[in-house]
């Protein structure tokens, strides 16, 4: 009976002692958050200086909001990373200009070919907000105050701030005195809390950027955008050759990113309907808006292989001689791109936001490694940063006349730029340290002048004079049987040297010449309906023998059937011929138009007369005159 009473005893105790200790637990817990709200054990201030007071803290909570907003801005930064300037190789520098505020990119790569991040930590958003905060306090303007007759006295401000999910709390401690008449009030330490998203944007900004890292789907749509707004690789069945001009193709590109790019949704729950294939999911449903943004005036790199003169072409195959078996013809192309453009994405809650933007690297058509951020320089810097061989540079026109020129340097696939020919007192020249290179070439460009490659070893010192033709712009008039052309059209194709120029007539409708031996071929296309029907045939070959008489040697013979399909051919060669003419500089300085009179073979009826055409071409000539 006792031990009962002892033991119920022990268990009322027992149960006052948990309440005790949860009413602790709830006391700290609610003391804590006044203190992270600076509304307890903030320092007594006696009425009459109150106004004066919350007017501190009110400063103080107005610099946090501004370097708030600054931070979110600017990817991160108050105190920017030192400007690094983009180049023609990579036309980025490490900032994304966005209505008139520089935006440190995340990701990017350097103009001399180093890729970079630049992430800032949380320690280091913290630590530009401190700073930020202690330089402007000192700045806070008691002036109002002051005309009544209250003196504020203030030293030097230390800070601590930290940035949560949905608060800053920000601890400033600053020598404070106020004083009214014969009321005087000081005080060292100040505490003010700041309702901010700050903290929850940079977390998921760092999902993002780190999902988009290991999976590549800002890549992945920038190669889905070249590959149906470009031409890329595939074929078309027909008899004439594609010509695409990369103007045009930069342009549809730039259209393409600012319809595609602003599609891409993260799974969540800030938006209505989207496009599965814009939806990417980062692990988690996002509850604040995300923006993913394209301008076309941001810098773009766009570089193509093969091109001429800023044209792409594909030729057909079929019709050339020893093919007339084929019975069939299609132009294949394949073309190579180096393609990078900026993405900004921006997330956003009411009226705060934060954005960063990175560079999306597309190299020969295909995205950038996964994870790939050490930033290794390749052959561009290393090169370029060694120039330990003196050369002296001449730069003239064909009449000996110096005339001043852009001076680059190029060794295998990498090109450096090196100055410009100067007049001095010998002529225009430049005298510069070159990078060792057997076999290297001196490019030399001026305004209306051809570009001129110069093959030089600068293992040793040397000089080179290097002459620079003028570029003579004429109107172009392709003419069929002294006809002009209406519903056909022509391609013409210059070649001097090593150098091809082609003309798409008459969407093209000027040239450039210089003085030299052209070789110059022309191709005139008209609507034709030759049909040709599809065939079968069987081809048999000798394929190794399965086991061990395989190992042998042996063979058995195993045949397979080859489909041709029907096939129209709605453009076909009509006309044309190949030409040597020699351009001499007083024919292109006295003339403004050059036309081209190709031969009249007829519209073909049949394949034959296809396969015949295309061959009359070699043997034809033309006629070729200025005016």
């Amino acid at each position: 009976m006792i031990s009962d009473l002892i033991k119920n005893k022990k268990e009322k105790k027992g149960q006052v002692t948990i309440f005790i200790i949860v009413a602790i637990v709830i006391i700290v817990g609610i003391a804590l958050y006044f203190i992270l709200r600076g509304n307890l054990f903030q320092p007594s201030v006696p009425k009459d200086l109150e106004p004066v007071y919350s007017y501190y803290l009110s400063c103080v909570q107005g610099e946090t909001e501004n370097a708030v907003s600054i931070l979110g801005s600017q990817g991160g930064y108050i105190e920017q990373p030192v400007f690094e300037r983009g180049s023609e190789y990579m036309p980025f520098s490490n900032q994304l200009s966005f209505l008139g505020i520089g935006v440190p990119y995340w990701y990017y790569v350097s103009g001399n070919g180093i890729k970079k991040e630049q992430v800032p930590s949380k320690a280091k958003m913290q630590e530009q907000l401190n700073d930020y905060l202690k330089e402007r306090l000192n700045e806070c303007d008691f002036s109002q105050f002051e005309e009544q007759g209250i003196l504020v006295d203030f030293g030097e401000a230390s800070v601590d701030s930290t940035i949560n999910d949905n608060s800053i709390s920000v601890s400033v401690k600053q020598d404070l005195s106020i004083t009214n008449g014969e009321v005087t009030w000081s005080g060292n330490s100040h505490s003010v809390y700041v309702n901010s998203n700050l903290g929850k944007f940079y977390n998921l900004a760092k999902k993002i950027y780190s999902s988009n890292k290991e999976k590549m789907f800002l890549e992945n749509y920038g190669v889905d955008v070249l590959r149906l707004y470009a031409p890329v690789d595939g074929s078309d069945i027909g008899c004439s050759p594609k010509i695409w001009m990369v103007d045009n193709i930069r342009k549809d590109l730039i259209v393409a990113l600012e319809n595609n790019i602003p599609a891409i949704k993260l799974k969540g729950n800030y938006y209505t309907n989207a496009d599965k294939y814009f939806v990417q999911n980062i692990g988690e449903n996002v509850d604040v808006g995300v923006n993913f943004m394209y301008v076309k005036d941001w810098p773009m790199k766009m570089e193509v292989w093969p091109s001429e003169d800023e044209m792409l072409r594909a030729d057909p195959v079929g019709l050339q001689e020893g093919l007339g078996m084929l019975g069939f013809c299609y132009t294949p192309y394949h073309f190579v791109y180096d393609f990078a453009f900026p993405v900004m994405i921006q997330l956003y809650s009411g009226s705060e936001i934060f954005q960063f933007p990175v560079v999306v690297s597309i190299d020969k058509n295909v995205p950038r490694q996964a994870l790939d951020v050490e930033g290794l320089p390749d052959v561009v810097p290393e090169l370029c940063e060694h120039k330990n061989t003196k050369i002296t540079v001449y730069t003239y026109d064909t009449s000996l006349e110096y005339i001043p020129a852009e001076i680059k340097f190029k060794c295998f696939d990498t090109q450096c730029s090196i100055g410009r020919t100067e007049s001095n007192g010998s002529g225009t020249g430049l005298v510069a340290d070159f990078p060792q290179c057997e076999n290297g070439f001196i490019i030399a460009s001026a305004e209306g002048y051809k570009t001129k490659k110069y093959q030089i070893s600068s293992i040793n010192e040397g000089s080179a004079d290097i002459v620079l033709s003028k570029k003579y712009k004429l109107e172009l008039e392709v003419e069929k049987s002294g006809t002009g052309l209406s519903a056909d059209y022509a391609v013409v194709t210059f070649t001097k040297d090593d150098e091809v120029q082609t003309v798409a007539y008459p969407e093209m409708k000027e040239i450039e010449l210089t003085e030299g031996q052209y070789e110059v071929k022309v191709y005139v296309y008209s609507n034709s309906t030759i049909n040709l029907k599809g065939s079968s045939t069987e081809k048999c070959v000798d394929v190794p023998q399965t086991g061990l008489l395989g190992m042998f040697g042996m063979t058995k013979e195993k045949c397979f059937t080859i489909n041709i399909p029907d096939q129209v051919i709605s453009f076909a060669v009509s006309g044309g011929g190949k030409q040597q003419y020699y351009t001499a500089e007083s024919e292109l300085q006295n003339s403004r138009k050059l036309i081209i009179n190709a031969n009249n073979f007829g519209i073909p009826a049949k394949v034959e007369d296809l396969q015949n055409n295309y061959n009359s071409v070699e043997v034809n000539g033309l006629d070729i005159r200025f005016e």
